[in-house]
């Protein structure tokens, strides 16, 4: 995966969060102290943040995760490698999005999209949503459909996305842009059956369908970072575009 987990979580409560919030100073403590954070345990990482034991099993759960246990498992495990271009740095990220650009261009399936903006034009209530740089795909289809006169929700904050996908109904069509085609596994909890809500996934081909997934728009991709989220927003743009010829 090219953004762990961790990294997700921890990302997305900084950006969420009331600067100075109790989950945003563990947030924020955890991210500047990765190395320390191996040795320190639960009453330790209390101290540091001047909260108490409470507020950090709060944070835990708040991200997503069952316990501080498991918060310390994922710290050992976390990769936060972040790749760079070779050479002249402009040249080489120029060709890159020229690649990227073009593996999109020539592998998204148009009737995938008629299909989408059917759906969108179809359903009562609309949400996009993403994590960390899917999100601003999901931000930029927000503002396009606003201006096109059809309302869409999203957020920012991984708890906002979990509480309104798993309360959500029949009436409803969710968007999710993945670029690696995985979301957390507490999307399961979607109530099964003809109440569940429509749930489309964009995503880079080869992704196994989650089961929660009604359909899946995709797209070739060499699945690094420098791609991302450049191919998930040149679909987002294309999907506004067809369905502004189809209101037409």
């Amino acid at each position: 995966m090219i953004y762990d987990k961790l990294l997700i979580a921890l990302l997305t409560t900084q950006s969420a969060e009331k600067e100075g919030s109790v989950n945003a100073v563990i947030a924020d403590y955890i991210l500047t102290h990765l190395d320390e954070m191996q040795d320190t345990g639960i009453k330790e990482l209390a101290e540091k943040c001047h909260v108490g034991t409470g507020s950090v099993s709060r944070f835990c759960r708040d991200i997503g995760l069952e316990n501080f246990a498991q918060l310390k498992d994922m710290i050992r495990d976390a990769d936060f490698t972040f790749q760079t271009v070779q050479g002249n740095i402009i040249s080489s990220y120029e060709s890159n999005m020229k690649d990227c650009l073009s593996m999109t261009m020539s592998s998204v399936d148009e009737n995938s999209i008629r299909e989408l903006c059917a759906d969108i034009r179809r359903y009562k209530k609309i949400a996009s949503f993403g994590l960390l740089k899917a999100e601003t795909a999901a931000i930029n289809l927000q503002t396009d459909m606003n201006m096109l006169g059809r309302h869409v929700h999203t957020a920012v904050a991984y708890t906002d996305q979990m509480e309104y996908i798993t309360g959500a109904s029949e009436n409803m069509l969710i968007i999710l842009f993945s670029y690696t085609g995985t979301y957390f596994n507490s999307v399961r909890k979607i109530s099964p059956g003809a109440h569940r809500p429509r749930i489309w996934m964009i995503c880079a081909e080869g992704s196994k369908r989650p089961e929660y997934v009604n359909r899946m728009l995709t797209f070739r991709s060499s699945g690094d970072q420098l791609s991302h989220p450049y191919q998930l927003m040149y679909i987002s743009s294309l999907i506004t575009q067809y369905y502004a010829q189809m209101i037409q």
